[in-house]
């Protein structure tokens, strides 16, 4: 059982449901972000509603000092965090012939060398005090040809199906979760039309958070949740490339 969890982008989407479900089963809680004002928020709304401890850490994960202060967090044997979960990241868009290098590299870092970071660190230090959980929070996008998105979300399904053979029969095991589309913060955040998207492929949620928590218990090394989102999975790994492409977002 998760005595303490530490999550990165904890204040909207699903770090902020796996945030709440935690606290319902009564984990304390490290939450993670940018902005100080919104985490008291949260920290205080799941302390009432729950009990839970929530430890407040601001931080910036495009910078050095930021991720810094989340690592020493992830490494401290004092209050230690049995369970990480690497959930912050956005999506960027576009033709990588008219994005911006910077924007690219930021996005690339998010999605790889921030959960990389955190997770050898957590690794290392799990080893030591007796196991651990870690998760990556990837997408189903990880199985389709959908730009830098999608290669960067491939790297979190891989490298934790070969982290989760390597650590789990030592105590530490690693998940990366690739749901589909979620009702979240994160479309209109990336500014991409999804009007066309079929309200049957559309995900709440409480749904994936469950179900993903449901696969880190059970120290699974990739979890796409529902059913349907596995069948899509499964049929975008065997499509042509052009056809698994389909329906790539627009801009707004």
């Amino acid at each position: 059982m998760t005595t303490r969890a530490l999550i990165t982008g904890a204040t909207a989407g699903l770090g902020l449901e796996f945030a709440r479900q935690l606290a319902a089963r009564g984990a304390d809680l490290v939450i993670v972000a940018r902005d100080e004002a919104r985490l008291a928020r949260v920290a205080a709304e799941l302390h009432a509603e729950h009990g839970s401890t929530v430890e407040v850490l601001p931080a910036d994960l495009h910078t050095p000092e930021g991720v810094a202060a989340v690592d020493a967090r992830v490494a401290a044997t004092e209050a230690p965090v049995d369970l990480l979960i690497n959930n912050a990241g956005y999506g960027i868009g576009g033709d990588l012939a008219a994005t911006d290098p910077e924007d690219e590299q930021k996005h690339l870092a998010i999605h790889v060398a921030v959960p990389l970071r955190l997770t050898q660190t957590a690794v290392k230090r799990m080893l030591v005090t007796g196991g651990g959980r870690i998760a990556i929070v990837s997408s189903v996008a990880a199985f389709t040809p959908r730009g830098t998105y999608g290669a960067a979300k491939a790297w979190g399904v891989s490298f934790a199906r070969w982290a989760n053979l390597s650590y789990g029969p030592r105590g530490v095991t690693v998940t990366a979760i690739a749901p589909g589309f979620v009702r979240t913060e994160f479309h209109e955040r990336m500014g991409v039309d999804v009007s066309g998207i079929p309200e049957a492929l559309w995900l709440d949620a409480p749904t994936v958070v469950r179900q993903s928590l449901r696969a880190i218990d059970r120290g699974r090394s990739v979890v796409i949740p529902t059913v349907r989102w596995r069948i899509i999975a499964a049929l975008a790994r065997i499509l042509p490339d052009r056809l698994s492409a389909a329906g790539q977002f627009r801009s707004r």
